[in-house]
């Protein structure tokens, strides 16, 4: 009895043990499988929220006039005529009726920059496909600049409004202002600054410090002797800020590398550049011209917490964007241009069509020869050949080909397509047949697989009722074996449209301003595709570029999961259950 009762609990242990075992290893599966999720959801929410800026667009909407002898300088309107108009001095003079004060050549240099010139094309092909515009004044919209864009959207710089009760009285409309409190409402812009020109030389002084310390602790030689005259340097722009630091109490120079002040007083904007008398003067340059110089009992200090040198958007241009704002000529909307638009060295005209229709041309050209070759290869390989070396060295080397990095693809179409035979470089046809070769392998691998997996009594009940091969083969094992092939193909285009190296070989890393034609002659034409698109753009030096590279990837991987959900329709379409 004791001897059962001990093989009893031996066993409820051992069953005890395998259990928690099993449930450890379900616990592992769960938890590698809530990893990757997380780790999707993070990538897709990284980029989805570098995206977000790039779908909506701020417009710029401008009174034109289309003078008639400057749009059609001929006379005769003829398209010629039309096409030889001065479109960009129109758009230039219809931004200096906002802001005619601005006359200085480099401040109408600036408030140019809120617009790109190749605006003036898009007015151009407006006005010659309706010539009837022209001795008219139409509202022109178009896509406000880069650096405005990203203002707008709060991506350049913060700012942080004060309001004042102090009654404070402008020495003037335009030009160099002065405003004068009878309390001292600028004595905190005045310590603020002494305090960051005090940290900065701190900062400095520290730095110097560092390169001492490293210079000591060397031989003697250039690096040391480069060392010491950095920590030099250092020390002297140190002694410079604390001396300014020191001035401070008595005259405040607010310099382009500090926080910018500005004052909105009477309708106007006036940029704040020294403050005397204990903080009871400020004097500065009016970036937008007062209604009046009447004293004001209600104004506002604004302060932009990023320095005008450390941006690309001047003080200047950052009123005169939010004044066209305040006019209502600024409006969001989602950003038609990047689905309409080829590729632009301006980020606000840049646009994925170009490279959208290079890739359809592309994976048509692939699907084309990589399909059907790779689908008779498998038949034959599987139904018809014999079984001896030299089919299985061709098997061997179509499973060490799905293994060949794709660049080596690229090489052999630089090598064959292109030096040899002389096809166009960055043409879709020479890069569909270089992704077809890549893709061949996984076609004619995913197509075996689905051949084999037809039950061999269909093949004998075919042929026992007196079919013969080719009939068994077309007419019984081929439709059972489609979905499979069908989804090993997509599976196979879709790895083919994410491809970047293989086609940097053969130039498809070129900059395209045109999307190429959908017809038959768009083949041959310089294009690009999205993979390598992505790849321009995340290079690009412009800011805005960034949020259309992650926009772009969303395209991708947006065309990436309709391929996939093709495969799993085809699949559950086609499929048959024996």
């Amino acid at each position: 009895m004791t001897d059962a009762t001990s093989i009893r609990e031996a066993v409820e242990r051992r069953l005890a043990k395998r259990y928690r075992a099993e449930a450890r290893f379900r616990s592992f599966g769960i938890a590698a499988i809530c990893f990757a999720i997380a780790v999707l959801l993070l990538l897709l929410g990284s980029i989805g929220y570098q995206s977000i800026s790039a779908f909506t667009v701020n417009e710029l909407s401008l009174p034109v006039t289309l003078e008639r002898e400057r749009v059609d300088p001929r006379g005769d309107g003829s398209p010629e005529s039309l096409r030889a108009g001065s479109y960009n001095g129109i758009l230039q003079d219809a931004l200096r009726e906002q802001f005619p004060s601005v006359t200085e050549r480099a401040q109408l240099r600036e408030l140019f920059a809120l617009y790109t010139p190749l605006n003036a094309a898009r007015l151009l092909n407006e006005v010659a496909e309706n010539p009837g515009l022209v001795g008219q004044t139409i509202y022109f919209d178009m896509p406000i600049s880069d650096h405005a864009d990203l203002y707008l959207q709060g991506r350049i710089t913060d700012s942080v409004r004060a309001e004042q009760s102090v009654a404070a009285s402008p020495s003037g409309v335009s030009g160099e202002v002065s405003i004068r409190t009878d309390e001292p409402a600028f004595a905190s812009l005045m310590a603020a600054a002494q305090n960051d020109l005090t940290e900065r030389a701190e900062a400095l002084e520290r730095r110097a410090s560092r390169y001492r310390n490293r210079a000591e602790g060397m031989d003697a030689g250039s690096a040391a002797e480069r060392l010491i005259s950095d920590a030099a340097t250092a020390e002297a722009q140190a002694e410079v800020l604390r001396a300014s630091a020191a001035s401070a109490l008595e005259e405040t120079s607010l310099s382009s590398d500090l926080q910018s002040r500005l004052v909105e007083i009477n309708g106007g904007v006036v940029k704040v550049e020294t403050i005397s008398q204990g903080g009871r003067v400020a004097t500065g340059r009016a970036l937008l011209p007062l209604v009046s110089a009447d004293a004001a009992n209600s104004w506002t200090i604004r302060t932009i917490e990023v320095p005008e040198t450390e941006r690309r958007f001047s003080d200047a241009q950052i009123v005169w964007t939010d004044a066209l704002a305040d006019a209502g000529l600024v409006t969001e909307r989602f950003n038609t241009y990047l689905f309409t638009n080829a590729d632009s060295r301006e980020p606000e005209l840049a646009g994925v069509q170009g490279a959208l229709i290079g890739s359809i041309l592309t994976m048509f050209v692939t699907m084309l020869l990589a399909v059907p070759i790779g689908v008779f290869t498998a038949i034959y390989l599987e139904e018809f050949a014999p079984k001896n070396k030299l089919t299985d060295l061709i098997e061997v080397n179509i499973n060490n080909l799905a293994a060949v990095p794709s660049i080596v693809f690229g090489l052999l179409g630089l090598a064959v397509f292109i030096n040899f035979f002389g096809l166009p470089r960055s043409a879709p046809l020479v890069g569909g047949m270089v992704l077809a070769l890549m893709t061949l392998p996984t076609v004619i691998i995913s197509s075996r697989a689905a051949l084999k997996a037809v039950p061999p009594s269909i093949r004998e009940a075919a042929l026992g009722v007196g079919a013969s091969r080719t009939q068994t083969v077309f007419h019984h094992v081929l439709p059972l074996a489609l979905p499979g092939i069908l989804t090993g193909s997509i599976i196979g285009l879709a790895q083919a449209l994410g491809e970047t190296a293989p086609l940097l070989m053969i130039g498809m890393v070129a900059f395209i301003a045109d999307a190429p034609s959908l017809a038959p002659g768009g083949l041959t034409e310089p294009a690009t595709v999205m993979p390598v698109q992505i790849y321009l753009w995340s290079d690009g030096a412009e800011r805005a570029f960034e949020a259309r590279t992650a926009a772009a990837i969303i395209v991708l991987l947006a065309l990436m999961i309709a391929f996939n959900a093709l495969a799993v329709f085809l699949r559950r379409r086609f499929e048959k259950r024996w």
